[in-house]
């Protein structure tokens, strides 16, 4: 039974899902980084920097004492950005149970260990797998904060697990489905941010609703031969960290990661883009990751690596497009 639980980073996605569960009459405290904000956003009862204009329920409590967040809870969610998650489990491995569930939500792909952000986790705080989950999907807090109805992924090693989860988060506006293939979402959820900051460098770079079109398809077909090899279910890349997610992030004025890759393309530099941004964009790093992925493995990804060489080698857009027309021909397969 979950009676308490602490939403571990107070950006816009950790404030929507403590108020989602606030909501629901669950003891629920977030955990507030930026110590003097606390006595601001407690007065305000609204987060204004990362989620204008969306009230606090009363039963949300705020807290800038880590350890004594982690300890009280049953249910720990970690919704902090993905180059942080070690370093957060760092400070609190001490304070962990084996008995607590730990949810992750952060989209991405540890640099240089090239590891998902469940195993980072797992290794740190050296709990059972099987009490670790994490719930992807097509989500943007902008709108679950508004009721918007959303539907979302919970998943586990354990179904146990992944279904507590679901029955934990789920509400009338706010669908959540069960899975145990932890890999396949967690990959999905943090591979279609690459996809996304290509997205938006057409977008930028004025291409049109055709390009896209094929982006997208051929971006799902490389996220998908990459989560295979990984040991991903094929068919979760057609479900809602896979599609799902790809879809909303590529299309919507929502997404940081498009947002990224928009402002490139009209000729910006990825210092500049960055500098000027209050949230992260998990695709940045991520794409690092997946390049390292590329090259260790011997895994074709055409879009993947041209995003890379326009994020860090400073290659020309037209120029990245042009490369990626003018392959080889080949039969088109969908693995």
């Amino acid at each position: 039974m979950v009676e308490n639980i602490s939403v571990i980073g107070a950006g816009s996605w950790g404030t929507t899902l403590a108020i989602l569960l606030a909501s629901k009459s669950i003891e629920t405290t977030l955990w507030i980084y930026e110590k003097d904000q606390i006595p601001l956003l407690s007065t305000q009862r609204t987060n204004e920097k990362y989620l204008p204009g969306i009230p606090f329920p009363e039963k949300l409590l705020l807290t800038g004492e880590l350890t004594g967040a982690v300890q009280q809870a049953d249910l720990i969610i970690l919704a902090t950005p993905t180059h942080v998650i070690r370093q957060i489990c760092g400070q609190i491995k001490d304070f962990v149970s084996t008995t607590q569930l730990i949810v992750n939500v952060a989209k991405g792909i540890e640099n240089d260990t090239l590891m998902r952000m469940s195993e980072v986790i797992h290794e740190t705080l050296k709990v059972p797998i099987s009490n670790i989950a994490t719930v992807h999907g097509p989500s943007h807090a902008e709108e679950v904060s508004r009721g918007i109805v959303t539907a979302v992924v919970a998943a586990s090693r354990s179904i146990q697990t992944a279904r507590n989860i679901r029955d934990i988060f789920s509400t009338d506006y706010f669908r959540v489905y069960s899975s145990t293939d932890i890999i396949g979402v967690e990959l999905g959820g943090a591979l279609k941010n690459i996809i996304a900051l290509a997205a938006g460098i057409c977008d930028g770079a004025g291409f049109g609703d055709n390009t896209k079109a094929a982006l997208l398809t051929r971006g799902m077909v490389e996220m998908t031969r990459l989560g295979v090899f990984l040991g991903a279910r094929k068919e979760t890349f057609s479900g809602l960290s896979g599609i799902g997610d790809l879809i909303v992030t590529c299309m919507s004025k929502h997404s940081r990661n498009r947002f990224v890759g928009e402002e490139i393309g009209k000729g910006k530099t990825l210092q500049d883009v960055l500098s000027k941004m209050v949230m992260v964009a998990e695709g940045v790093l991520t794409t690092r990751s997946v390049h390292q992925l590329m090259l260790k493995h011997k895994i074709e990804m055409p879009i993947s690596e041209q995003v890379y060489q326009v994020l860090f080698d400073q290659k020309n857009p037209h120029e990245a497009v042009h490369d990626l027309m003018s392959r080889d021909p080949k039969e088109e397969t969908l693995e």
